[in-house]
């Protein structure tokens, strides 16, 4: 039988202590209920006594959020012990997690304080949480850089007091994965109490090391594991929640554990936490990064249509990712090429691959990533960018200031016809936007929105890439211009002409099967 691992999750409170602004009550709320999804054990979501703002946020999750332990932090100080237990009151199950410093380093230059006044301070302060809640963890902060026997004395003291996890902090990311283990089994060896509480690890990330350090404590025998929802927390971050779930998830053979965690919900946490947080995954991150499940060198597209599991050690379903995606790039092949044409509904006999393979190189070398529409235009129209476009922008004349609301009027050529349309937003680039929507008579959903400068100094150039969504396709466009509105307006437009031509090629086939 394999031993379960606790997943105690604090994106709410150490993650959210990196941020560059508080998240506001409902954020943190919203959040909550995406950890709750994840089936966490236990759930870390604020330090109620730091603000009046902070004790409501704990309370009010404290009530709605059912499922995980609700946590609270605190210093081992009666206020704080205090002010957590009140906030922690309406929760179904609630936690008190209370830590003072115990590294000869933090005693003598931040508490000024003996290992022995530490200890009586956090006995004390066990005792008293205790009165509020029979779940009290406690916290020896910079566990990494303190002596093995303080440790001892002070966990022994700990669990005496009634604190049924000891948690192990490597609060600045210093430790080795071998040197964390060493620690743990110490502890397990030399408390003589160490059996009545369960041990659990918290790691930072100064050195890359959270992930693996969290690993060797498992491996040694701790048994909860602190985490933040993309890795996110102070400095470098905390250990990747998801990155833990899975390893364990996809080694068990090897590591004899396993969590609880509903892993595939782990993408839309990961997307909710980037977006409220506004923290951006790294494109390169483990599991939830945009390019964990994409595949650009020919080679491994290759090997993962013939097999996924060649070069896919996890399926991008098992942590919510709707597939896995295959950039179709000038490192592609033709494997690649006639697999998407056989989704997109198209027959072997319906294109040469000799010289459709010889376009997309072109294009592809051209443009970079090759999408669905440049496909199927490649086998109807020969010269695909001497296509006539069918929306032509004349001008742009968009106003706005802090005073009123922004405005934009837009000058169009549609076919042979001029058209105008002028509209209002909450900003000159959406007017102009709904400008071009009643021109066109077509509403895309913008997916994503990019802006860089090209060049250097007051003379840059504006360059906007757009991803919209129409009839269920996405599309790229994009516009350079010194003014960062009219080179939106340039990328939507070449949005709406690759739209057109999505259309033209929809009633060639049509044309081609009624023939």
């Amino acid at each position: 039988m394999q031993d379960k691992v606790w997943i105690f999750d604090t994106t709410l409170r150490d993650g959210e202590q990196a941020l560059k602004a508080s998240l506001t009550e409902d954020d943190k709320l919203q959040l909550a209920h995406a950890i709750s999804r994840l089936n966490v054990d236990v759930m870390e979501v604020g330090f109620p006594v730091s603000s009046p703002a902070d004790f409501r946020a704990v309370q009010r999750i404290a009530t709605e959020v059912r499922n995980p332990v609700i946590c609270g932090l605190a210093r081992t100080v009666s206020k704080d012990i205090e002010a957590c237990g009140e906030a922690l009151k309406p929760a179904e199950r609630g936690r008190i997690h209370t830590f003072i410093a115990t590294s000869p380093l933090h005693l003598e230059h931040k508490l000024r304080m003996s290992l022995d006044d530490a200890t009586a301070m956090a006995v004390k302060s066990i005792k008293l949480a205790r009165k509020y809640t029979d779940d009290v963890e406690f916290s020896c902060e910079d566990a990494g850089r303190t002596p093995h026997s303080d440790l001892c004395r002070i966990v022994e003291s700990a669990i005496d007091a009634g604190a049924s996890t000891i948690n192990l902090p490597d609060t600045v990311g210093y430790v080795t994965p071998d040197e964390y283990a060493a620690m743990i089994h110490h502890l397990m060896n030399n408390v003589p109490n160490i059996d009545k509480a369960r041990l659990s690890v918290h790691c930072h990330n100064d050195l890359g090391l959270a992930v693996a350090n969290s690993i060797a404590a498992v491996q040694a025998g701790a048994r909860q594991i602190e985490c933040t929802i993309n890795g996110i927390g102070e400095r470098a971050g905390n250990c990747s929640l998801e990155e833990v779930a899975m390893i364990m998830k996809m080694r068990q053979d090897h590591l004899k554990v396993h969590t609880d965690i509903h892993s595939e919900e782990i993408y839309r946490a990961s997307r909710q936490v980037a977006k409220i947080c506004n923290m951006a995954v790294q494109p390169n991150k483990a599991i939830v990064g945009e390019n964990a499940f994409a595949h650009s060198s020919g080679i491994h597209q290759d090997g993962v249509l013939k097999a996924q599991n060649t070069y896919e050690i996890m399926s991008p379903e098992s942590v919510g990712v709707p597939n896995n995606q295959l950039n179709m790039t000038s490192r592609s092949g033709r494997h690649v090429i006639e697999h998407r044409l056989t989704e997109l509904g198209y027959q072997k006999s319906d294109y040469d691959m000799d010289s459709l393979y010889e376009s997309f190189l072109a294009l592809a070398d051209q443009k970079g990533t090759v999408y669905d529409y440049d496909l199927e235009a490649m086998i109807y129209f020969n010269q695909i960018n001497d296509e006539e476009d069918h929306y032509k922008l004349e001008f742009v004349n968009s106003t706005s200031n802090s005073q009123s609301v922004a405005s934009s009027t837009i000058g169009m050529t549609v076919g042979q016809q001029s058209k105008q349309e002028a509209a209002t937003g909450n900003g000159p680039v959406e007017a102009s936007f709904l400008a071009i929507e009643r021109i066109t008579g077509m509403a895309v959903e913008v997916i994503e929105y990019n802006l860089d400068a090209t060049g250097q100094g007051a003379s840059s150039l504006g360059q906007v890439d757009i991803i919209a969504k129409y009839n269920g396709r996405q599309y790229h466009g994009a516009g350079l211009a010194a003014d960062i509105v009219e080179a939106s307006v340039r990328a939507m437009v070449r949005v709406y002409n690759l739209i057109d031509r999505a259309q033209k090629v929809s009633s060639l086939k049509q044309q081609r099967k009624a023939g």
